[in-house]
């Protein structure tokens, strides 16, 4: 009976969603990190959706949720046409069709910090993690300062909780070795406890408050007008002014956090560009692991071509008996070696150093910058070739 009553609910709930959506015209989902200190919890969604109609002529229906992990998958499949919300949050749709209209509050960075007398975050490795759910801004955080030191979420014991300035009261209990929080708040929090933490990294800056993103295939006289009222005080909304407009590249690094590659590699030498030209110029053999187009189209000179093909994760731990690198047992373990591949934010020349450390390789390089910082650095000269 009452599971009956329940499918009848579920069902209904379905349809009341369907037709909602059929009708509701401008669909607006404001999303916000559950704290009571969020800027999205004192904007009033009635509004918010009543101003934007008197500001485009358009019916608008505005939804809020605090389940980041369904905004995300809204983002991907395109069902609404506003995102008022986070910055990973914008950055996923704004590679989806989505344009910029700006943000709330300046640019912010996030820090990683841990109990006192914990000195780098190498000596994290299977501590206690605590953040909020998976797809708030804090965990995206801490995935990207994790992995530029060579860990993963995997070699820690990640708790997801729901506030995230509970983080810190947790390690001022003992009851967590290490939180991710916004520097501010880990400013006002040291403040008052000196002697509880350590602060271990600090990102690099990411859109401050909330950003708002608007779907590229609303008319363009709608989009103006909406991006003409969100750049102006939204009267009792509650929603401050978005006038500050942070460059694209800091949603694209948001949406790549816990992509990049590590800062470090045991076993290998990280060199930069210059470094690359004269080990290449003493005999060193410079590998270019991307694929063979890649290569034919560009490449360091007397490169030579060895193809990584990867299908592990983009993770510090990943498992490299899913991958193919063959053509390591070529290469002479006795010379000198260079990897390299895309720039920071491709693996395979990582995973190449990795794997050659392990086959016992004398001298190993990883080229992290590649191809493309050594065009940056030669561009003028014969070497960008």
């Amino acid at each position: 009976m009452n599971c009956t009553r329940i499918v009848s609910r579920v069902i209904t709930c379905a349809t009341w969603f369907a037709c909602a959506a059929a009708q509701a015209g401008i669909i607006t989902v404001i999303a916000g990190e559950p704290t009571s200190k969020r800027d999205a919890l004192r904007v009033s969604r009635e509004a918010v959706g009543s101003q934007l109609e008197r500001a485009t002529g358009e019916a608008v229906n505005v939804v809020y949720s605090e389940d980041l992990t369904d905004v995300m998958r809204a983002t991907r499949t395109g069902e609404h046409d506003v995102y008022i919300a986070p910055p990973q949050v914008a950055a996923s749709a704004l590679s989806r069709g989505f344009e910029l209209v700006g943000s709330t509050d300046e640019q912010e960075q996030f820090v990683l910090v841990a109990r006192s007398g914990m000195g780098s975050v190498s000596v994290l490795k299977g501590r206690n993690l605590y953040l909020p759910q998976q797809d708030s801004i804090y965990t995206y955080m801490a995935r990207g300062l994790l992995n530029a030191a060579g860990l993963s979420m995997r070699d820690m014991k990640v708790e997801h909780a729901r506030y995230p300035a509970a983080g810190l009261v947790a390690l001022g209990l003992g009851m967590s070795d290490a939180t991710v929080v916004r520097h501010s708040e880990w400013l006002a929090w040291s403040k008052d406890n000196p002697k509880a933490g350590t602060l271990l990294a600090t990102s690099s800056p990411v859109p401050g408050g909330l950003s708002v993103v608007v779907k590229k295939s609303l008319p363009q006289p709608v989009r103006e007008r909406m991006a003409r009222w969100f750049n102006t005080p939204g009267g009792n909304s509650g929603l401050k002014p978005v006038a500050l407009r942070a460059d694209l590249t800091q949603y694209r690094t948001v949406a790549e956090l816990g992509h990049f590659t590590p800062t470090l590699l045991p076993g290998a030498t990280i060199v930069t560009a210059p470094e690359v030209r004269q080990l290449v110029a003493q005999g060193a053999v410079m590998v270019d692991t991307r694929s063979e187009k890649e290569y034919n189209a560009r490449h360091v000179p007397k490169a030579v071509w060895v193809p990584y093909h990867e299908k592990s994760l983009k993770d510090v731990a990943f498992d490299g008996s899913k991958d193919d690198f063959s053509g390591l047992n070529k290469l002479d373990k006795s010379k000198p070696t260079i990897f390299a591949c895309n720039g920071a934010e491709c693996w395979k020349s990582y995973k190449a150093s990795k794997a050659a450390v392990a086959a016992g390789f004398t001298k190993v390089y990883w080229f992290r910058g590649g191809l493309p910082e050594w065009v940056a650095t030669f561009a003028a000269s014969a070497d960008a070739q």
